[in-house]
């Protein structure tokens, strides 16, 4: 693909919107570090890495990853949040930790987001996909609404658990095609593919990365994509909003520094983030896992806070879902 028609379905850009730099902004002095809060292997461990491997020219000195597991990725978020401010520790923070921990009734978490990181901007988007078990009797969004509508709680939507971005989508549609669907809750992203390949669950929202190898050995069937735009790896398949204008999702990472992190290293990281995304090399590897590059300002980033985690809030309530 043409490395300008990618920018522009993606819907980055990267002229006018730069922060200003001073000329005599800082520099680093020795090696810095991303935390990242999720496993190795999987989306939020291949963003850091891509990130940690395109900064490094950017900055001059070693970008390594720092990963910390647990507690959906808040041993990582409040590791940050206590990093010092010499502008040498970063981290990627996922969208649920930001809107949806803080609104999920029973949820404890050991830091307050809004106060306790600081926002540099956002980095990319995963594009949300909705994919069906060969099993299933439908085969457009059209087919399974009628179909739920026939049989109100017999289709069951699996996902990686109780209050999880998989979750919260179906509880979305189910929202607002006006059907009931049988939510099947799984430890883990990878067992719940697994029963809908083996046709004992029949539909799944979520990442496309995770899908992917399924699709691609014709094991599962895409059917519709739930982001704001198609991927160019399906360009015929169609958006949820054809159907549904208010279905629209998108699973965000985003760059956060410390607490108090000072102005001119979010203007530095800002920036650096800016540079990486802008690299062929990055684009390429994005478009081939189904991420979606989006970048922003700290202030578009808060924005996006506020929007997201009022949307998810409304799911939350009006599916009376609580943290296990």
């Amino acid at each position: 693909m043409d490395r300008r028609k990618f920018v522009r379905a993606s819907g980055f850009a990267l002229a006018g919107t730069l922060l200003p730099i001073h000329a005599n902004a800082q520099k680093l002095s020795s090696e810095a570090k991303i935390l990242c809060g999720f496993p190795a292997g999987g989306t939020a461990d291949l963003l850091s890495r891509v990130f940690a491997e395109g900064a490094r020219s950017e900055v001059g000195q070693a970008v390594v990853v720092e990963t910390k597991t647990g507690a959906s990725g808040f041993i990582a978020n409040q590791a940050l949040s206590n990093a010092g401010n010499d502008g040498r520790t970063i981290g990627l923070v996922a969208m649920a930790s930001m809107c949806v921990a803080p609104v999920m009734p029973g949820q404890k978490i050991p830091i307050n987001v809004d106060t306790d990181l600081t926002p540099i901007g956002n980095f990319a988007g995963i594009t949300n996909i909705l994919v069906i078990g060969k099993h299933t009797k439908f085969r457009s969004v059209p087919e399974l609404i009628e179909q739920a509508k026939k049989n109100p709680g017999k289709i069951t939507y699996a996902s990686s658990g109780n209050g999880t971005s998989q979750h919260l989508s179906g509880e979305l549609f189910k929202k607002l095609a006006g059907i009931d669907l049988l939510h099947v809750p799984y430890r883990g992203g990878a067992p719940a593919i697994l029963d809908i390949v083996a046709g004992n669950c029949d539909i799944m929202f979520g990442n496309m990365p995770e899908y992917l190898p399924q699709i691609n050995a014709g094991n599962l069937i895409p059917l519709a994509f739930g982001s704001p735009r198609p991927s160019p790896l399906f360009p015929n398949l169609p958006l949820m909003s054809s159907v549904l204008p208010d279905f629209v999702v998108v699973n965000w990472f985003a760059i956060y520094g410390p607490k108090s992190m000072s102005a001119e290293w979010v203007t530095f990281w800002n920036r650096t983030l800016r540079s990486i995304v802008g690299k062929s090399e990055v684009q390429k590897r994005f478009l081939d896992n189904g991420i979606d590059i989006i970048v922003s300002s700290p202030e578009e980033l808060r924005s996006t806070v506020s929007s997201d985690r009022r949307k998810w809030q409304s799911v939350i309530q009006s599916a009376g879902i609580r943290a296990d």
